[in-house]
């Protein structure tokens, strides 16, 4: 909550946002990553740890990715009625330098009311995501990201707002395989996560609920606030139990192997009661792409009910298509 009113305090007297404040971090985003310029890690890849693409936030990698993800949730609309969501969201990153990348995402959704649904596109999103810092020996993922929520571009009848937002992430990694003998057994578990800030571009809006008979979608005044996105997941990587993990550096890059894990993401609007959600499910990671599939358990009422489920595919588009994508789009 202090980050959240730390960013209120950025605020115009009519409730919007000084562009130049986001102009600025953008081009400090990528001043540090370009100066701090060195190979990218490929896949979420750090020494023997490999870091797969979580469902709930953003994993720290910075790579040539392509994420497609079909979800089904229950949940409550920014109006409190109770809705259903199912559709599909995608993702597509692309390296610019060999630490900073472009990303734009979207999706498509069928939202379901007890008395009506509406179809339509979520809000379009672009992202200059950079990475930090990298350290084999301990397994250690930073990258920051700073993002531009396109007011307008998503369909209001599922929920999408008319205004802009602004979001500056901050992403990690660590896995533990750099621990002591002693502690051998803890060495295949990591935790990711994620802190980040949406900072609407103006405080009011409006925003399309159900009526009080829920036969029809009403215009209603919405008022927007900063929320706070946080969260972190562990997990539990199998290469460590094979032959090929053999203590030192690592002879050929961790693929091919599960990767157990759980997810814990919370949003937290300011003044408002947080949604809270838990979602366990199993991650493979082959060469060239990734599946995993998690269930969704809301841990609070405001969070929604019922138990929702997502799975991803992320294709690892330098290797999949090396001739297109096998180098960043501004190296020589």
């Amino acid at each position: 909550m202090v980050a959240q009113h730390r960013f209120a305090c950025a605020f115009a007297q009519d409730g919007s946002v000084p562009l130049a404040y986001f102009r600025l971090a953008a081009f400090c985003i990528a001043a540090v990553v370009v100066l701090t310029c060195s190979v990218a890690a490929a896949h979420g890849i750090a020494g023997n740890r490999l870091f797969p693409g979580t469902l709930s936030f953003d994993d720290p990698a910075v790579s040539d990715e392509f994420a497609l993800t079909p979800s089904g949730v229950n949940k409550r609309a920014a109006d409190g009625s109770a809705v259903t969501d199912e559709g599909v969201s995608w993702e597509l990153m692309r390296l610019l330098v060999p630490n900073l990348a472009i990303v734009v995402d979207s999706g498509f959704a069928h939202r379901d009311w007890p008395e009506l649904q509406r179809n339509g596109f979520d809000t379009t999103t672009v992202s200059l995501k950079g990475l930090l810092y990298e350290s084999d020996p301990h397994e250690v993922l930073l990258s920051a990201e700073l993002s531009w929520g396109i007011g307008g571009s998503g369909a209001p009848a599922i929920g999408a707002i008319e205004a802009d937002t602004f979001r500056p992430a901050f992403y990690f990694g660590k896995g533990f395989g750099d621990l002591p003998d002693n502690l051998n057994w803890l060495r295949p578990f990591a935790v990711t996560g994620e802190f980040a800030v949406d900072v609407p571009a103006v405080s009011r809006s409006t925003i399309l609920g159900i009526n009080n008979v829920g036969s029809a979608l009403i215009p209603l005044p919405f008022e927007n606030v900063p929320i706070l996105h946080w969260g972190f997941s562990i997990q539990y990587s199998t290469y460590y139990l094979t032959p090929r993990f053999t203590g030192g550096p690592p002879k050929q890059e961790p693929l091919n192997q599960f990767v157990p894990l759980v997810e814990f993401a919370f949003d937290s609007p300011r003044g408002q009661e947080t949604i809270a959600n838990m979602s366990p499910g199993v991650a493979y990671v082959a060469t060239t792409w990734q599946f995993a599939v998690e269930a969704v358990l809301p841990l609070n009422a405001v969070s929604g009910h019922g138990v929702g489920v997502r799975t991803q595919l992320l294709l690892f588009l330098d290797d999949l298509v090396p001739s297109l994508f096998g180098k960043p789009l501004l190296s020589r």
